[in-house]
């Protein structure tokens, strides 16, 4: 190396490690190499270069809340074909070995793949020699492609299909008198495709084949009012809880009631269909269990809340009732005892939102009100709590996904937003906006795809959220006992 050019490179990297204060003593004329007068060589000074990001993609530190917010929700292949490309980046430049595109609603494995490294991209090296292509290496050594084996590798790797779910709802339906009252359940979906609301003192079916609206029942000759409303299973019968504490069973195709259920002191706010019995919670703190084809004498009472039972859910399988109440507790009983089983007190605010789990057996979860605001997930086989998050609003309802580990989440105070998540990651999919007041009602399709939410803004909102693609994972629960034989 000439000696010259040694000894002003020398001189460069000296002056670049010194402080600030001698940096401004020393003045500009030792700033820039071209202040030295001999030799004919240029050395660029990097000293405002930034190579924190070492040729990263997205340094998340870097960028704004907005920008975050956009790329977690973003599913497009514009966003995936960024992160492949920044991952074929790192192989070449930093032999990072990445096989395969990172999923981008992984915090894990985004964290992994993007994580800075603690070396920097051009430093001195002692030269070692390569191994041409690995011994699994599934590209011909002869190949003229300047990419190494990984690369190959990542770009052969299965892309998953981009999730679109749309913000806006393909359907917008006037329901005036629906009630801003979070105790109530007045919407819901029947296994026949029609929807059942409750508006003031009458129930109203809507059928979603043909778009036709008939009244079911007018409740306002008693001086009465709807509470709340359930179809069974079948979608033939539809249960109507009442203010004055009624419980009347109507038959839906031939619109006539079959029956009126008395033993409520108070108003009907939950109902949940089990076969063909049926459970009712009311402001009297009691849950009545009473089959429909038998006198209604024959009633089980069941008493556990100390203030208004204003959720109600039966597990897939037809032995566990979880109820919740304004007490702040979520009760789990089961068919044969007039006790709960288990009682979680987690909750800081009323629990109405409950929904069992219909991939894996036992798991529950619930969601609180305004001082509460967090989704808590539960295992009832062993009684212990699994994990719980934030979700910053008041958690109206709840409702798995019949085909993918999904589910979704209706809120109120104060953001009035739809929540998607995937479990058990617990990332949002998504987030839908629209309704000006608190989201308190909500229902499912038949067919899985579609929910309808309700709000006191009077409308009823259909959004397409669910794919129907059925999750090929299969639950690794040691605790599912319906997946494994032995």
């Amino acid at each position: 190396m000439d000696q010259e050019y040694e000894r002003r490179l020398l001189k460069q990297i000296n002056h670049q490690n010194l402080p600030e204060g001698q940096l401004a003593k020393s003045g500009g004329a030792t700033c820039s190499p071209l202040s030295v007068k001999s030799g004919d060589r240029f050395i660029p000074t990097r000293v405002g270069s930034n190579w924190c990001i070492n040729f990263h993609y997205a340094n998340e530190n870097c960028q704004s809340p907005n920008q975050n917010h956009r790329s977690k929700d973003a599913g497009s292949d514009t966003g995936k074909d960024t992160v492949a490309y920044a991952a074929l980046l790192r192989n070449e430049l930093l032999g990072a070995g990445i096989e395969s595109v990172p999923d981008l609603h992984t915090d894990d494995r985004r964290h992994t793949v993007f994580s800075q490294d603690t070396h920097s991209l051009f430093r001195y090296t002692v030269h070692t020699k390569r191994v041409p292509f690995d011994s699994g290496n599934e590209v011909s050594p002869y190949s003229l492609s300047p990419l190494s084996n990984k690369s190959h590798k990542l770009l052969r790797s299965p892309r998953k299909p981009a999730r679109k779910i749309s913000k806006i709802p393909f359907k917008v339906l006037d329901a005036p008198e629906l009630q801003d009252d979070f105790y109530l359940n007045l919407v819901d979906w029947s296994a026949g495709n029609l929807l059942s609301v409750g508006l003031g003192a009458c129930v109203y079916l809507w059928s979603a084949c043909t778009s036709q609206v008939t009244r079911l029942c007018d409740l306002s000759v008693d001086g009465d009012s709807v509470t709340s409303v359930c179809w069974n299973e079948r979608g033939s019968l539809v249960a109507v809880g009442t203010h004055k504490g009624y419980v009347q069973i109507w038959d839906a195709a031939g619109g006539r009631k079959l029956t009126s259920l008395e033993g409520h002191s108070a108003r009907v706010g939950a109902l949940a269909w089990n076969g063909e019995q049926l459970s009712s919670g009311s402001r009297d703190r009691v849950i009545l269990q009473r089959d429909v084809r038998t006198p209604p004498s024959a009633e089980r009472r069941l008493q556990g809340h100390r203030q208004e039972v204003c959720g109600l859910k039966w597990s897939p399988d037809h032995q566990h009732l979880a109820s919740g109440g304004n007490d702040n507790k979520l009760l789990v009983w089961n068919s044969s005892s007039l006790l709960p089983m288990q009682q979680y007190s987690d909750h800081l605010a009323a629990v109405k939102a409950i929904a069992w789990s219909p991939h894996q057996h036992g798991l529950l979860v619930s969601g609180g009100g305004t001082a509460d605001r967090c989704l808590r997930f539960w295992n009832t086989l062993t009684g212990q709590p699994l994990q719980s998050t934030d979700t910053g609003s008041q958690v109206c309802n709840l409702a798995w996904s019949k085909h993918a580990n999904e589910l979704v989440s209706t809120h109120g105070y104060s953001q009035n937003q739809i929540l998607v998540w995937k479990y058990p990651s617990l990332n949002q999919v998504a987030k839908l906006t629209g309704h000006s007041y608190r989201v308190l009602y909500l229902a499912v399709s038949p067919d899985g795809e579609a929910i309808v939410t309700g709000a006191g803004d009077e409308t009823l909102r259909f959004w397409n959220v669910f794919s129907k693609t059925r999750c090929t994972k299969e639950s690794k629960s040691v605790l599912n006992l319906f997946t494994r034989i032995r």
